[in-house]
């Protein structure tokens, strides 16, 4: 099935542009002027990318995009007028894979997809699954079943994201030792992430916040680490 995308955009030109260029490289495309119409597309059929202006009417793009990581972790575009650095970094600690600032061309706009899509497919990339053993994993009150990608706490399952399930699994496996910001953000952003190592931050809160006392340690000015006493 051809990947689907989701153009939020409330300018008609623009919108109209993005579209036909990405259907003329096979994708299906759903567009939505408002990011509150966007998200009610988004449930009758999930995208595999969000490509997102931030100035849209009601619900802005930084919002937008907050809300699609606290359940996805699927490639998002932001596509903005705003080109001030710090516009640029918020939209990436939020959760946005790649800043475009318009005016852009549409052809580099289609080179970024391809981009990022060659990243996520798991058969161009290496799956995180392939490169752990297929095995459950316990630490304390914490299980993680590697081939379900599930998570339960205190023997109640917790719904992770892509991401969330990744970061916990490269510290239980390791437990003790202290990763670095940047170590993390390699391992589970990949090699050509460019943003701040704040998204690391990020989901290390999202993470305690959902399975509060989890033994995810704080290295002050380094990074973080499972803590396991030794028995």
């Amino acid at each position: 099935m051809l990947n689907h995308i989701i153009v939020v955009e409330d300018d008609p030109n623009i919108r109209n542009i993005v579209e036909a260029y990405l259907k003329k490289e096979g994708y299906r495309i759903s567009v939505a002027e408002t990011a509150e119409l966007a998200l009610e597309l988004a449930e009758k059929e999930v995208p595999d990318m969000w490509i997102m202006d931030i100035m849209l009417p009601g619900m802005d793009g930084y919002a937008l995009c907050n809300k699609i990581r606290q359940t996805s972790e699927v490639p998002i575009i932001i596509i903005s007028a705003k080109d001030e650095e710090i516009d640029r970094i918020l939209g990436l600690e939020l959760g946005g894979d790649d800043y475009l600032t318009k005016p852009f061309s549409p052809r580099e706009l289609v080179a970024r997809v391809k981009r990022l899509f060659k990243r996520w497919n798991p058969q161009t990339q290496p799956d995180m699954q392939a490169a752990v053993k297929q095995m459950d994993l316990e630490a304390g009150d914490l299980q993680l079943h590697l081939g379900e990608r599930r998570v339960y706490w205190h023997e109640e399952e917790v719904e992770v994201t892509a991401k969330e399930f990744e970061m916990i699994v490269i510290l239980v496996q390791n437990p003790n030792r202290a990763f670095s910001r940047d170590e993390l953000l390699t391992q589970v952003w990949g090699e050509d992430y460019f943003g701040s190592d704040r998204a690391v931050d990020d989901l290390v809160k999202r993470l305690r916040k959902k399975m509060e006392g989890i033994p995810i340690e704080t290295v002050w000015g380094f990074g973080y680490r499972f803590r396991m006493d030794e028995e």
